[in-house]
């Protein structure tokens, strides 16, 4: 190879290698606000059934593809969106292991949706996510109401689903 291409291509391979897992940390992704963007994605009904054919996550809970996003948004419910590739990002498979545990939480409550970035392209491009893990919380109007690059911990996860969920009406007695 030419050495005048050697250099720019190996900057643009190491560019791309760290945005593959937590290496591309700036605030990229949906701003709080802004609208939710409704695309169709995988579910696990359009795979036949196959996890494998949906998520490169080893323990995969089938709850998290029942939905496409733009069906998700149109049910009016608050949704934790994970964007998370387990397949080449060791975090990932954390951040999923945390994402389950509150979908038993709150399964109730909020619809819990992962994008693996193999088979579901179009919404990393379409949230503007660069790198993985990140992860959205849309209230039940649609609006992103947090977002965060990188891996979180339990307690992160959980005030900002907590963040999304109807108070309690507090009745004051006199």
């Amino acid at each position: 190879m030419n050495a005048r291409f050697r250099k720019p291509l190996l900057g643009f391979l190491t560019a791309v290698f760290l945005a593959g897992c937590s290496g591309n940390q700036h605030n990229s992704g949906l701003e709080q606000g802004e609208a939710a963007p409704s695309l169709p994605t995988k579910t696990l009904a359009d795979v036949g059934g196959d996890l494998s054919r949906i998520t490169t996550y080893r323990q995969p809970d089938e709850r998290m593809y029942q939905y496409s996003l733009d069906k998700a948004l149109a049910m009016r419910k608050p949704i934790l969106l994970e964007f998370a590739t387990p397949g080449h990002c060791s975090i990932c498979d954390r951040q999923l292991q945390i994402t389950k545990a509150l979908l038993d939480k709150y399964q109730s409550q909020v619809l819990f949706l992962h994008m693996d970035q193999y088979e579901n392209p179009e919404a990393f491009k379409a949230y503007r996510v660069m790198g993985d893990p990140w992860t959205f919380v849309i209230d039940s109007k649609g609006i992103v109401r947090y977002q965060q690059p990188g891996a979180m911990l339990y307690g992160e996860m959980d005030r900002a689903i907590q963040g999304v969920l109807p108070q309690p009406i507090h009745s004051s007695v006199n």
